[in-house]
């Protein structure tokens, strides 16, 4: 099966319509093209809450937390710019100090910059399985007090003196997942780090989360669209009328004729749109600015899909269900079959479909959930079902994109078959969502720390600008910015010219500089006044 909700974004596919092809160079491999950066590990702690009930059985150990740094720009007193990495490896995140912000915010300010693996993913985790107690120690609260513990413990080889905060200043980055754990660290450590920068940031959950699908609708091409919406309000009439035979010729036009469960079957379509949780292509979350970091993967779908040029056979298919649709066409089921046929299917070199084999669509395994093995997939999916939520879901009403056979029941369900009760750790029956919102929700406010969004991000409505946030009203203190037509954390990238990137995403970068600078002008000068009235007193 692909469970592909952290490793999303990797395949690039060229358009060439009505088969589409894979392209040969993918995104992982210029990602990774960049200088080779030494990893070092540091010594954290397991457990920082040794009172807490929710932690026991309590250990003394640590674990060996991995993390690069780049010295380039950095000259004594500099400020250290800590990139929070997320869930993924910190390999996966090189580009953000290749050429991305960090790079940016220490070319501008002599600073040290640093990616700190979090823990449970890449290569640093702090036991040997991930079984349900052993994941215990994965909370939101032990990840942002690892940020603050590192900054005041870490010794880096070959810097001499120290960097350590709060006598240095510390200031954080973090996108997405990390968006948000850097808004927590600042808030809740904000005497030991200085600031921080929050893009993409999920600081508001909910259980079930439609609104990743609005910018797809808003945004994306509307021929496309609106071809989506009308197959899925006929497949979902199928489905409430039961008509079983349908159902399995639909399925069959897909190629999916024997995948079993209906949901399994509307999330492999959905699959170029963002499967819940899955998805083996590029969607509209992995565009980008810049294609050394971006993938067409969705534009070659939508044009695949609204392809009015494709041979008589294709277009065929649209006229195959009309029998259950009162004469009514299917508009482009042919485009949108072929091309989850040759893009989609491949994936599953077994050609057992209904199956939880690599690349493979069935979900109904129960023992593909038990397998307790170390992975980044499974990381996120227990942090998502104990904290996190925002199950991806169809809307409750009006047009949609992915079938509304596709609610918050269906996830839950992985949830309990991969994490069933252990001995001293029991996940809730549905995520505990307070342990987020207590940071502050949309009310979200802390020194020095700021908010950037993209207006196009498939995770707005969960960041500081959501549409169902308060008005936001940008200070030095509390500084904010959502950049029109971004995306998701788009201006964590970056090309080593901020006057070669585009208009919004230059903008957006010098906004962040200007934002760090005065952080770091108004600290010399606190600390100038603190001498004067010390120099006085004596």
């Amino acid at each position: 099966m692909l469970f592909s909700a952290v490793v999303a974004g990797l395949i690039g596919l060229a358009c060439a319509s009505p088969a589409p092809k894979p392209a040969s160079e993918t995104n992982l491999a210029r990602r990774q093209s960049g200088p080779n950066y030494p990893v070092y590990t540091f010594d954290q702690l397991i457990d920082h809450f040794p009172d807490s009930d929710r932690y026991t059985p309590h250990t003394n150990d640590t674990f060996k937390q991995r993390y690069v740094y780049d010295s380039t720009y950095y000259k004594p007193g500099g400020p250290i710019f800590l990139y929070i990495g997320g869930e993924t490896s910190v390999e996966s995140r090189l580009e953000n100090i290749e050429s991305g912000i960090i790079q940016i915010l220490m070319n501008a300010t002599n600073g040290l910059g640093i990616i700190l693996e979090n823990r449970y993913y890449g290569d640093s985790y702090p036991l040997p399985g991930s079984t349900t107690d052993e994941l215990r120690f994965l909370t939101t609260e032990q990840t942002i007090a690892d940020n603050a513990y590192f900054a005041q413990h870490v010794q880096l080889p070959g810097i001499n003196g120290s960097i350590n905060a709060p006598d240095t200043p510390w200031i954080l980055y973090g996108g997405s997942l990390a968006g948000a754990q850097t808004a927590f660290s600042v808030k809740t450590y904000g005497d030991i780090l200085y600031g921080g920068i929050a893009a993409s940031a999920p600081i508001h959950v909910v259980l079930g989360y439609s609104e990743w699908y609005a910018p797809i609708q808003k945004f994306a091409p509307q021929d496309c669209v609106a071809s989506i919406n009308a197959i899925i309000d006929k497949m979902d009439y199928l489905i409430s009328t039961n008509n079983t035979a349908a159902i399995q010729e639909l399925k069959s036009i897909f190629g999916l004729g024997s995948l079993g469960d209906i949901r399994d079957f509307a999330m492999t379509i959905a699959f170029p749109l963002g499967g819940p949780m899955n998805y083996p292509t590029n969607t509209w979350q992995e565009l980008n600015w810049s294609p050394l970091y971006g993938s067409n993967d969705f534009w070659n779908f939508c044009n695949n899909v609204s392809d009015i040029n494709a041979p008589a056979n294709i277009t065929a298919v649209d006229n195959q269900l009309a029998k259950y649709t009162n004469g009514e066409p299917w508009t482009n089921l042919g485009n949108y079959a072929n091309y989850v046929k040759q893009i989609v299917l491949p994936y599953c070199t077994s050609g057992d479909y209904d199956s939880t084999n690599d690349g493979c669509f069935s979900t109904q395994n129960v023992s593909y959930w038990a397998d307790t093995t170390n992975s980044g997939g499974r990381s996120y999916l227990y942090s998502t079902c104990i904290e996190q939520g925002a199950y991806q879901v169809a809307p409750p009403s009006g047009p949609s994109l992915v079938s509304r056979v596709l609610q918050v029941d269906y996830t839950q369900q992985w949830c309990t078959w991969a994490f069933p009760a252990g001995e001293y750790n029991t996940i809730p029956s549905t995520p505990d969502l307070t342990q987020y919102t207590k940071y502050g929700d949309f009310n979200f406010s802390a020194p020095r720390l700021a908010f950037i969004d993209g207006n196009q991000d498939v995770w707005l409505d969960l960041c500081y600008h959501s549409n169902d946030a308060p008005a936001r009203y940008s200070s030095d203190l509390h500084p904010e910015h959502l950049i029109a037509g971004a995306g998701h954390h788009w201006d964590s990238y970056g090309i080593k010219d901020i006057p070669a990137e585009p208009q919004f995403i230059r903008n957006a970068h010098y906004w962040e500089i200007r934002t760090v600078q005065k952080w770091l002008r108004s600290r010399q000068s606190s600390s100038k006044r603190d001498q004067v009235v010390k120099g006085r007193e004596l």
